[in-house]
């Protein structure tokens, strides 16, 4: 009887043993199974981005490096200066409520050299504007106003350095995109009048080539011509805010020499 408790026993434990080893090898199936569907997916992602910059540089080669690096120079040129136009117009566009409510606060605290030094602190045109305006406050507010309006052409001129280099090279980039389509389209006249046979394999290809610097140099002008709106607009809105703040620069000083008479 004791053996055949025994036996009994150790019967149990293997079953238990097999039962808690299948249960193991259940749990890390699924775990392997998606460790190696994310080692594929993974896999798959760097063929795609792999061909996806092949093709890039396949249609790169077949529109012609000539043409297509110019192409290409116009997107870099053009980028670089929207980018830096788009920084510097973010930095000038500031709140100019709260200016204003500073400004007049600060000179009828502490005068005409205190509103100079706030203005002096403060970045933007409008600042700027204020400050040349104040400069020339004891000649009378008319040298005032007709400064506030010179300086203000001078910080309007400056948001728009760069704007007409943005705008040549939206211009530039379709025309030599055309411009490489029309010398592609008389290669491929000039092989068909070599070959003595209109094949149209051979017409197909030539068009397709020919077809490629118009694409990339419209693709170009198009991202450019964002930047350029974008700009063009930011300009207007500072623009606006500067004539309305001049307006008012002009109230608070007329209202101060009239205080301190």
């Amino acid at each position: 009887m004791r053996k055949l408790f025994a036996l009994i026993a150790v019967l149990g434990m293997l079953t238990i043993g097999a039962s808690k080893l299948m249960a193991q090898e259940e749990e890390a199936t699924p775990a392997a199974a998606q460790t190696e569907q994310m080692t594929v997916s993974i896999d798959d992602e760097q063929i795609e981005s792999t061909s996806m910059h092949a093709a890039i540089k396949q249609k790169f080669i077949e529109g012609g490096a000539g043409f297509m690096a110019c192409v290409v120079l116009c997107l870099i040129f053009g980028l670089a200066i929207a980018i830096e136009r788009v920084i510097y117009l973010n930095l000038a566009d500031t709140n100019t409520k709260k200016f204003i409510a500073g400004f007049e606060d600060t000179l009828n605290n502490g005068g005409i050299e205190a509103a100079k030094d706030y203005c002096r602190n403060t970045r933007g045109p409008i600042a700027s504007i204020f400050y040349q305006g104040l400069s020339r406050y004891e000649q009378g507010i008319e040298m005032v106003e007709k400064s506030v309006i010179s300086y203000g052409s001078v910080q309007m001129g400056l948001m728009e350095k760069g704007l007409t280099w943005i705008g040549l090279f939206i211009a530039l980039a379709p025309m030599l995109g055309f411009l490489g389509t029309v010398i592609g389209m008389i290669e491929a006249f000039d092989q068909i009048q070599a070959a003595g046979d209109m094949s149209p394999a051979l017409v197909a290809g030539g068009i397709k080539v020919a077809l490629i610097t118009t694409v990339g140099g419209l693709i170009v002008a198009m991202i450019l011509q964002v930047f350029y709106n974008y700009c063009t607009s930011k300009v207007e809105g500072i623009v606006n805010n500067m004539e309305d703040a001049s307006v008012s620069m002009l109230d608070i000083l007329v209202k101060y020499g009239q205080k301190n008479k």
